[in-house]
């Protein structure tokens, strides 16, 4: 009992009544909320990538109908309507008009990858290196089976479809009544901290869309660009090589270098010289990507370092699989925002850069 209390009968027996014991209860208290919300987010993680795989998705579509919204003077349910049959149709010239073209290119891939990489421990072996044909093969097998599924996805035969089905739903949802969700989250929260959420949602949902703009320019750059000058030289499966390199530039870094690596794979297969013209188109290709196109974007977009963005794409690849390699860039980008936003809010309150409740009741 508090001898200083004029009052003691009306504390409970658990009341702290030392100010320092009780913040550090506090600290505690929360302390131990962040790792029960921890533990929650890493056993929950996969559906919480594919619920943020959908707010990107949503904020595809949304940038499609702002745009629209330029030059369309619509309502903006309409403006949405066109940017999803855009994308419907995209993916049906995908499978119906290129789908011949692209599944005879998608037989010979695997073919060709496994006869250059025969043809590279080959020289190997002559070099000295000893190689085991036995592992060899089975490696190529192995390589070749890994290879025919990229190829198939590419085709229509996706896997995990569920996982993308869900995405493209949620995505849908999302970008009909953004703010709808927006102020159901708010809602969650304290009265005095509700309009620094929805301004830091706001930035996010900017940033967001930003972001994927500059991606699907560079997609679509070096995925037409590289499909011409391939096709310019007689290079085989240009059109899919073309396509390969398009959908891969969604992953920064990554995909850069999956998609030269199967380029110069397949220039083998027509001797040094074809070789060398795929290893001149790539890199002309990602220069002038990466020094003239990116960084004219990167002037509306968030600004990211590079080997962050790489460190988070293996740690999120590894742990997550494909779509943690593909959502790591939004990711790193979303959590720079709010971390901006603290920064900017952090003298209005408390440390955490929303208002002070106390001080604004």
């Amino acid at each position: 009992m508090d001898v200083d209390d004029p009052n003691p009968q009306t504390h409970s027996p658990t009341t702290i009544s030392d100010p320092r014991l009780r913040f550090e209860a506090r600290r505690a208290f929360v302390w131990a909320i962040v790792v029960v919300l921890v533990g929650t987010a890493i056993y929950m993680a996969q559906a919480l990538l594919v619920v943020f795989g959908g707010m990107v998705f949503a904020a595809i579509i949304d940038g499609g109908a702002r745009l629209l919204g330029r030059i369309l003077p619509v309502a903006r349910g309409i403006r949405i309507g066109i940017v999803l049959a855009l994308g419907v149709c995209f993916g049906a010239w995908v499978m119906f008009f290129a789908g011949t073209q692209l599944t005879e290119q998608a037989a010979q891939f695997p073919a060709i990858i496994e006869a250059q990489a025969v043809r590279a421990m080959d020289w190997l072996d002559s070099q000295g290196f000893a190689i085991n044909s036995d592992n060899l093969s089975g490696i190529m097998q192995q390589a070749a089976g890994g290879v025919s599924q990229l190829t198939r996805a590419v085709g229509g035969i996706i896997g995990g479809f569920t996982t993308l089905f869900l995405i493209l739903i949620l995505g849908v949802y999302i970008a009909l009544e953004p703010r709808l969700y927006e102020r159901g989250i708010a809602w969650m929260l304290p009265d005095a901290n509700r309009d620094s959420f929805l301004e830091m949602a706001g930035k996010m949902a900017f940033a967001l869309r930003r972001l994927m703009f500059g991606r699907l320019v560079g997609m679509v750059f070096e995925g037409v660009i590289t499909w011409a000058a391939l096709a310019l030289y007689g290079v085989p499966l240009a059109a899919l090589l073309g396509l390969l390199t398009g959908l891969l530039a969604f992953i920064p870094n990554v995909g850069a270098v999956i998609s030269g690596l199967l380029m110069v794979l397949v220039g083998f297969s027509g001797g040094t010289d074809m070789a060398l013209y795929c290893v001149g188109v790539y890199f002309v290709v990602q220069t002038f990507d990466g020094y003239v196109v990116i960084p004219l974007i990167a002037k509306k977009t968030v600004d990211l370092a590079p080997a962050l963005v790489l460190a988070m794409q293996l740690i999120f690849g590894i742990l997550f699989g494909i779509i943690g390699l593909a959502l790591a860039d939004p990711l790193v980008a979303m959590i720079k925002v709010m971390l901006e936003h603290r920064s900017e809010n952090a003298g209005r309150g408390s440390p955490d850069g929303f208002p002070d409740s106390e001080a604004t009741a």
